[in-house]
């Protein structure tokens, strides 16, 4: 395959894999053109389902030349009605319905069961529910007992095992669930690189699934990233505290926009990425990016435009679901996706990220990292190359739009993994030495053999001394390829 004319972006792009996107070649295809973290959906299918999909995956990065990051995403608490005896049901406007949390039998016009059986402990009269991502709008009348009794303020179709949202917030469901709990285990067992955390309301379920994570990889020796998933209206006011418990955030627009309203998400999401991006956080933006190609070739103008601009607000990465696991066409969204990118990033204005004389950094290996992005600039380097352990170096680049990619060289490979989801950061993987100048020597290498630098390149390469030493970078050279 001729991959020279395939797209070159910084942001990167997560695919969720399902029956449309279940095949080595398709996988490899995807990670050909760009995909760079694979999402495993834990809401659908078996543990070995998991397993399989992710050695599909490694195998398929392993054909395509380029690591990726396999993200678990746990499937939180099931806030959803019961099923229908005839699998759906048309509610009228103005209509009485029930939500009974006792009921054991198929729902029918005028009740259902509930899956979630604390909903009457959460909810009093006056408050509205929002059903099938708010295409359906209750307003509770009376609680009762285990009963919810409401009256339909938007009616329509409503179907089996549909969610169940409160404006405004409050549901009490606990973040992690006993699935959840045996689905970290799984996710651990093939050494997921990301853990996304559902519903999430503070710090605490942030920092219990880290450690739930922490003990079931132990034995592997094996730490994954926590991505908290921002969509909860509770969420909002302690988005810092999370943040600071977590990696990175998910802006998933989804939940998040039926409980606090549509008009409320754009800001919320800029404020987001923003705030992960100054608090060195990666940041993945989500939830009916591309939804028309699930069944169209093309995507709308629309979604053209909030792609687009989820790239010009800085997230880290711009995530595919239905799209890629269900949809007719999965390798297109990718590309389509892929082309959208590129082109955003090209019309990006760096000017306020080529001066840093405004900020103090404490630490030299941050100092380092700041000094490497702004040196690079006004020298014009074709490349700047972070020999790094941790990955704290390139992280760290990554927050700030140089327009100079960032190739981060490792001899860890669950580092050059965990990488693959920094914005500008190419990670590679290199041999360990101890000897500094064989592995610049090394680092040179690469950046030829791969077209990066050529001969009277000038490329900037950060480094710490000791070699191997994690957090160590304390040395920024400039030099010009041999």
């Amino acid at each position: 395959m001729d991959t020279t004319r395939l797209p070159r972006h910084a942001t990167k792009i997560v695919a969720t894999l399902g029956p449309a996107s279940n095949t080595l070649e398709l996988i490899e295809q995807m990670i050909v053109h760009k995909v760079s973290v694979v999402r495993l959906n834990f809401s659908h299918g078996t543990a070995q389902d998991h397993i399989d999909r992710a050695a599909m995956v490694r195998e398929a990065a392993r054909r395509a030349g380029r690591e990726v990051a396999i993200m678990a995403d746990l499937q939180g608490p099931k806030i959803r009605v019961g099923k229908f005896a005839q699998g759906k049901i048309w509610l009228e406007p103005g209509a009485k319905f029930v939500l009974d949390a006792s009921r054991t039998e198929l729902g029918d016009v005028d009740a259902v069961g509930l899956d979630y059986k604390d909903l009457p402990r959460d909810v009093k009269a006056g408050d509205r529910l929002l059903l099938n991502d708010g295409l359906i709008v209750l307003i509770v009348n009376l609680v009762k007992g285990q009963a919810v009794h409401t009256t339909v303020l938007l009616g329509g179709e409503l179907s089996n095992n549909k969610g169940i949202n409160k404006q405004g917030g409050g549901l009490t469901a606990p973040a992690l669930t006993a699935k959840d709990m045996e689905d970290i285990k799984t996710a651990m067992s093939f050494q997921a690189d990301y853990v996304a955390v559902s519903f999430p309301k503070n710090a605490t379920d942030m920092e219990m699934a880290r450690q739930l994570c922490n003990v079931a990889a132990a034995e592997f020796g094996h730490r994954p990233g926590m991505i908290a998933k921002i969509e909860r209206a509770e969420a909002i006011p302690k988005l810092e505290e999370i943040l600071r418990a977590s990696d990175g955030i998910m802006v998933a627009r989804g939940d998040l926009a039926v409980e606090v309203g549509n008009a409320a998400v754009p800001a919320l999401q800029k404020k987001m990425i923003r705030m992960a991006r100054e608090m060195d956080k990666v940041a993945i933006t989500a939830t009916q990016m591309m939804e028309s190609m699930i069944t169209n070739p093309v995507p709308t103008r629309a979604e053209v435009s909030d792609v687009a601009n989820a790239v010009l607000d800085g997230t880290d990465a711009v995530m595919l679901s239905a799209e890629t696991a269900s949809g007719r066409y999965p390798l297109e969204t990718v590309q389509e996706m892929s082309r959208i990118c590129e082109a955003a990033e090209q019309a990006e204005d760096t000017a306020r990220d080529t001066d840093f004389s405004g900020h103090t950094y404490a630490r030299i290996d941050q100092a380092i990292a700041m000094g490497a992005l702004f040196t690079a600039h006004h020298l014009g380097a074709k490349a700047i190359v972070a020999l790094t352990e941790s990955g704290s170096t390139p992280l760290w680049m990554s927050r700030h739009s140089a327009h100079i990619p960032v190739y981060a060289l490792t001899s860890r490979l669950s580092t050059q993994r965990r990488m693959a989801l920094y914005r500008n950061v190419r990670p590679l993987l290199m041999d360990s030495h101890t000897d500094r100048d064989t592995a610049l020597e090394q680092a040179e290498s690469h950046l030829k053999k791969r077209g990066i630098v050529q001969s009277g390149d000038v490329y900037a390469i950060t480094c710490g001394e000791p070699m191997g030493a994690p957090g160590g970078t304390n040395m920024l050279k400039i030099c010009r390829a041999t």
